[in-house]
């Protein structure tokens, strides 16, 4: 049996980051080949990962990466089974080279990142290689990357969720802290596109459905608890507000009004608030899914679209990418 020197584990394992007792029985059964050693692992790899196929990656850790300008970014997500492998510091290194990968070859989906090379291999041989050393199934699950005027990121306290922002700063010094506060929003709230305008008829006559059946059920549950009710909306997003539907709510506010015996004369103080609160109920798909629409974790008396243009008339979100784990 070719004699296997501790140096030699030691380089296999500097190489490849696998276990000690792994690296030593690679190149025995190598015969102290240093490449079939390689492709002993990478074999031993490729085995854990068909058995670990099936399995649910839901831990890992979110990175994200800009360059130099601001003008490019990538999020990404490298995925294992548990939080114990998402802390080692292996994993993460592995997850920060990935992401500059991404960035530096301007990737756009997990299939072009997976094609790349690294360490003499491809990136989706990697993922099996590492596979193979924790014993945990190991993917990209997904990759993101945005370009504009200017960039903004943020990662929450875990590394849980990353997001990369768009925006213009309208002109105006702070907005790179304003628009990572927006970021952090985006990572709290959880929003899935940007404006209403975006959702199509078909899904927003469902969701005022789902909705209203929903709330309408809470109530019966509140009302057996003496607890006050909400309120059941007609609709459930700006794009259902047409001029007619605001002009039909303006008249039974002021019908309403009137029946209460409010002088005329003060009901302009009075009309613009209900208005005000008839849109609020009336959103709330919008205020679910929608970022601009959303109201403003840092100030919620605003909603995010109004926040920006109080910060600069000309400061807009252009894009956003949102990815989170678990």
């Amino acid at each position: 049996m070719t004699t296997i020197s501790a140096s030699d584990v030691a380089e296999l394992r500097k190489q490849t980051g696998a276990g000690l007792m792994d690296c030593k029985k690679a190149l025995q059964e190598s015969n102290g080949d240093y490449e079939g050693a390689l492709d002993y692992l990478r074999k031993k790899g490729q085995k854990v990962a068909e058995k670990r196929a099936d399995k649910d990656a839901t831990e890992g850790c979110v990175v994200t990466a800009l360059d130099e300008a601001k003008t490019t970014g990538v999020v990404l997500a490298l995925c294992c089974e548990t939080d114990f492998v998402a802390r080692n510091e292996g994993f993460t290194g592995l997850a920060q080279r990935l992401v500059k990968m991404a960035l530096e070859h301007g990737v756009e989906n997990v299939e072009q990142l997976n094609a790349l090379d690294i360490d003499g291999m491809t990136v989706a041989e990697k993922l099996v290689e590492q596979t193979g050393k924790t014993g945990e199934k190991i993917v990209v699950s997904e990759v993101h990357c945005l370009k504009g005027d200017k960039l903004a990121s943020y990662i929450h306290a875990g590394s849980k969720i990353g997001v990369i922002l768009s925006f213009k700063d309208g002109g105006k010094a702070g907005a790179d802290e304003f628009f990572r506060n927006v970021a952090m929003h985006v990572a709290a709230m959880k929003p899935s596109i940007l404006n209403y305008t975006e959702f199509n008829a078909e899904l927003v006559a469902k969701e005022t459905v789902s909705m209203q059946s929903q709330i309408t059920a809470e109530n019966e549950d509140r009302a057996r608890l003496g607890k006050p009710l909400k309120t059941v909306p007609q609709f459930v997003s700006r794009l259902q507000l047409t001029p007619e539907v605001m002009a039909a709510a303006e008249n039974a506010i002021k019908e309403e009004l009137k029946a209460e015996g409010k002088p005329e004369k003060i009901w302009d103080k009075i009309v613009p608030g209900k208005v005000e609160r008839f849109v609020a109920d009336n959103t709330l798909l919008d205020q679910e899914k929608c970022l601009l629409n959303q109201f403003f974790v840092f100030d919620e008396t605003k909603t995010v679209d109004v926040a920006i243009k109080n910060f600069a008339d000309a400061a807009s979100i252009v894009a956003f990418r949102r990815v989170a784990i678990g």
